[in-house]
């Protein structure tokens, strides 16, 4: 029997799993839709009239009331940005984003192809994992950002991330699982020992 090394003691090593409850038969693809305006509640109002499925990465964040009190309040962590499941055919999907009454462009595979980048539902679903607010050591990276991070490409064997793969990249002397999918990057902290390399 294979014995489970001892991960270090952190925010994201206790028993319990971070993954949400996931349909076997749910393998429908997303898309990444940038929004050309900051009315996140209008935009999620549209997509639910519509019968489309949208995530939107949120997280928490300081407010302060007209009684000077500080309470967490839960807000989108990028504003003009919202992923959206393909449950529709995509021309469906093109029409009704070209009938809201808000302006948006979905990320094509390249700048020669009209057709919609899909992200792989198994990939999306370990983002949305990641993503969950009441995480702790979780930082969010732009595009860019993410890309400039050296780091090596693991999956996690051991712990909470349990089954998780990305890259394993080091930041102020911590070590943290980054996933990337279109238009950002989420780091969450881990154990290098709880994760493995991935076979090329």
């Amino acid at each position: 029997m294979e014995s489970k090394p001892d991960c270090q003691p952190g925010e994201n090593t206790s028993s319990a799993s971070i993954f949400p409850q996931q349909h076997e038969e749910d393998t429908l693809p997303w898309f990444a839709v940038r929004l050309f305006m900051a009315k996140p509640q209008l935009v999620m109002d549209y997509l639910t009239e519509q019968q489309l499925h949208y995530f939107i990465p949120m997280e928490y964040v300081d407010v302060e009331d007209k009684d000077h009190h500080i309470r967490q309040q839960l807000r989108p962590v990028v504003r003009n940005l919202v992923f959206i499941k393909k449950s529709k055919p995509e021309k469906a999907i093109r029409q009704l984003l070209m009938d809201a009454p808000f302006k948006s462009s979905v990320i094509r595979k390249s700048k020669d192809d009209s057709k919609y980048y899909e992200i792989p539902a198994k990939q999306m679903f370990e983002f949305q994992a990641m993503c969950n607010p009441e995480i702790a050591m979780r930082k969010f990276l732009s595009e860019e950002q993410a890309k400039l991070k050296p780091g090596t490409p693991v999956y996690v064997k051991y712990g909470p991330l349990k089954g998780l793969s990305g890259r394993l990249v080091r930041s102020n002397k911590k070590y943290f699982l980054l996933k990337e999918i279109p238009c950002m990057g989420v780091m969450l902290k881990v154990a290098r020992w709880c994760c493995k390399p991935l076979q090329p």
